[in-house]
């Protein structure tokens, strides 16, 4: 059977190595490499990944997809902080001695926030799959927390779109990282950076006969002659990996009703750490990124040479022109960095990073699909009511099965 696989990221490199076992498969990927939103840039002495990424300890199918390609011991377990930009001020919240120092929530507030931290890997989230996340909060922990916490990382990470946002997702969002200490969370990372993985997965499939195009935007799939045609070429079945909107137009495919929004990280390589030893540091201040991700208060910053921060934005249809030079210059006016601190900077724009998890999501998640035609990505069921690494690798390896499962019957 031929198979074509659009879209070389996670999904699509895991289900074309299981599939490629038995099958001869093509992967289309419209970027020069391979890794969509887990892809990297190279500098000179190091790769870092264009959008921050993690793992976490309960990721059970990617610590086995790590074992399978031999790399799980460059696997290293690190302690993710976390903080929040208060009125030009960086605010560690960590240790409970942070917590309970942090002068904007009030003792009531803070215990109301523990309590729901404790609770949200026991909560059932498809019944909250309706219920608005700011009416959850409201009803259930107060207008003041959700006014003085809760409020900025909404808007900051669905924009406009915030109070569509589900309690579902933000029950889901808690939960996933709710592997803390008092010293911080348990966050994994690969030694050399996620590359190798996207490397690793496309080398294994390009080993057991598959091709990966590079550069090769996809057309939508259309029904030709009893198969499927994708850019003039037939194949008996197609996975699509991305969603309709990043196909080029012809046809019918995609990932249903699923909403999407764009993300903008800016990568800025520094002398300095603007962020006072916090990996994460969420934005209440107003400013046009949600949160300052620095990565080498993650990973030792002796493996780069310099200190890297992310600049995390999302955004709904189109990026204002000229919002790179914006956020830097926000970034650097903020945190008083000199022009000179800055070694080098890189903006990577992706219109459909990830679903918006609106209310009622949960009936818009489409089905991987039968007949020859399949799609899974970050909009399959894995990936609800949060998506993951983890989430996007047990979609790959479900959608394949479906597929041999389809044509073995």
């Amino acid at each position: 059977m031929r198979i074509c696989v659009v879209g070389g990221g996670l999904t699509g490199l895991v289900a074309a190595l299981r599939l490629s076992e038995s099958d001869d498969v093509m992967v289309m990927e419209k970027e020069d490499t391979p890794g969509g939103c887990l892809s990297s840039y190279h500098r000179e002495d190091y790769w870092v990944e264009r959008f921050y990424h993690h793992l976490f300890p309960g990721d059970e199918h990617l610590l086995a997809v790590l074992k399978e390609l031999g790399i799980d011991d460059r696997l290293e377990w690190l302690r993710g902080t976390t903080g929040y930009f208060v009125q030009g001020r960086v605010y560690p919240l960590t240790t409970p001695w942070e917590i309970m120092r942090y002068p904007h929530l009030s003792l009531v507030d803070k215990a109301r926030l523990a309590l729901l931290t404790l609770r949200a890997r026991r909560m059932d989230t498809e019944s909250l799959d309706r219920v608005p996340a700011a009416e959850y909060i409201r009803t259930h922990l107060g207008s003041s927390l959700y006014t003085s916490f809760f409020e900025p990382l909404l808007r900051s990470k669905f924009g406009d779109r915030s109070g569509e946002v589900s309690a579902a997702w933000l029950v889901s969002r808690i939960a996933i990282r709710s592997h803390r200490g008092p010293g911080g969370e348990t966050l994994g990372y690969l030694k050399g950076g996620f590359h190798l993985l996207v490397e690793r997965l496309a080398d294994a499939a390009v080993r057991k006969g598959c091709e990966v195009r590079t550069a090769t935007p996809a057309d939508r799939p259309e029904r030709y002659n009893g198969r499927w045609r994708v850019n003039g070429e037939s194949f008996d079945s197609v996975l699509c990996t991305i969603p309709a909107p990043g196909l080029r137009e012809r046809g019918t495919s995609g990932s249903g009703g699923v909403p999407y929004q764009g993300a903008a990280c800016m990568t800025i390589g520094l002398d300095r750490d603007v962020a006072a030893g916090v990996y994460w540091l969420n934005m209440k201040d107003p400013a046009p990124y949600g949160a300052v991700v620095s990565h080498t208060n993650f990973v030792p910053v002796e493996r780069y040479g310099e200190h890297l921060v992310y600049l995390a934005s999302y955004f709904n249809r189109t990026l204002p022109a000229g919002y790179g030079e914006t956020m830097l210059s926000d970034f650097c006016s903020r945190f008083r960095v000199p022009p000179g601190a800055v070694h080098w900077h890189a903006l990577a724009v992706e219109p459909l990073a990830g679903p918006v998890f609106t209310t009622g999501y949960r009936q818009h998640i489409p089905d991987y699909g039968s007949g020859g035609c399949y799609r899974a990505g970050m909009f399959s069921i894995p990936n609800y009511p949060e998506r993951s690494m983890e989430g996007s690798v047990i979609a790959g390896i479900q959608v394949a099965e479906r597929i041999r499962e389809d044509f073995t019957a």
